[in-house]
């Protein structure tokens, strides 16, 4: 072999090493794929993801309130079953048990907020209604900790709010924790470890990328490591890291697809694959494996009444110890 030649495939196969690299470091940074659209277009909806499939419920869509409930088992979407009374926007929801809690939300298309609780069971597929709320409100965030549901923030019919309330099903009763540092709606919020997290959201015109932690032993909030300022984002803890997808700039009057990992340990953020389909109200859950981001609005600015989209979209990242 000549030394052009040994030149030739040395470059070669380092040119390949380097390839190879890339390749995986795309692959740290997470891969998209399209999957099973849903049935009905919406946006300002509520997504849980459960033992047997995730739940689209609520929003809106080109048609007005979106009544029909649809579960995803894996391979398609289908009605479930039909929400109870005439339509909501930006409720929120949470899983315990079998039973799926939807929690307030504006009427219809309005930015009138409600009180009303509606439990789904999963099982029997009966509607029940649990404890109100202690005050209306909707563009709340709510998440599943040690069994009982927390809902921060939103807006009532005049203003933002800071609330924080706690539902315990055993009881059927709500009780008022420390509210959020500062009034903010379209949060996103996850239960990580020992703590909550609640990750942007927005008042007015302005958006806002503070982290807030909270402490239960102390009952207080904290300030965690900022990202880039955004509502209605979507959240979930996966690959034992929290994932924020999406959401809206008010700012730049657009739909956002960045996506962001959080190091817990190193209390930084850094940016994944962002999303194929940039959208707010980015509703966003694990299920099998990998995170479903749900829905939502292509269009920026459109709130209580957008016509939505059927997109379905998953996101596969290496966990550790794959």
């Amino acid at each position: 072999m000549t030394h052009v030649d040994r030149t030739t495939r040395l470059t070669t196969l380092l040119g390949a090493m380097l390839m190879a690299c890339a390749s995986a470091h795309a692959a740290d940074k997470g891969k998209w794929q399209s999957t099973a659209s849903l049935v009905q277009s919406r946006a300002a909806h509520a997504v849980v993801g459960t033992r047997t499939g995730i739940y689209a419920l609520a929003g809106t869509g080109p048609d007005g309130p979106v009544l029909d409930v649809e579960r995803f088992d894996g391979r398609k979407w289908a009605v479930d079953t039909k929400l109870p009374g005439n339509g909501l926007n930006a409720p929120a929801a949470a899983v315990v048990g079998d039973r799926i809690y939807l929690i307030g939300g504006f009427d219809t298309t309005t930015n009138v907020p409600t009180a009303g609780v509606f439990v789904y069971d999963t099982r029997t597929k009966a509607w029940s209604d649990a404890a109100p709320l202690p005050a209306p409100r909707g563009g709340h965030a709510a998440t599943t900790w040690n069994g009982r549901i927390h809902v921060i923030g939103g807006g009532n019919s005049q203003s933002t709010i800071a609330d924080h309330s706690e539902y315990d099903p055993a009881t059927n009763q709500w009780r008022e924790l420390a509210p959020l540092p500062r009034a903010e709606g379209s949060p996103a919020l996850v239960a990580f470890g020992d703590a909550l997290y609640a990750i942007g959201g927005r008042s007015g015109s302005s958006d806002y990328g503070d982290v807030y932690v909270y402490d239960a032993r102390k009952d207080r909030w904290s300030a965690g490591p900022a990202i880039e300022p955004r509502g209605t984002a979507g959240a979930v803890v996966y690959c034992g890291a929290i994932h924020v997808f999406g959401g809206e700039s008010q700012e730049k009057k657009s739909s956002l697809g960045d996506v962001f990992r959080l190091d817990a340990d190193k209390g930084e953020w850094s940016r994944m694959t962002p999303m194929p389909s940039a959208r707010n109200f980015a509703r966003a859950v694990v299920y099998r494996d990998r995170v479903y981001v749900v829905g939502g609005s292509l269009k920026a600015g459109q709130s209580h009444s957008s016509a939505g989209s059927p997109v379905v979209e998953t996101f596969v990242e290496k966990c550790p110890g794959d």
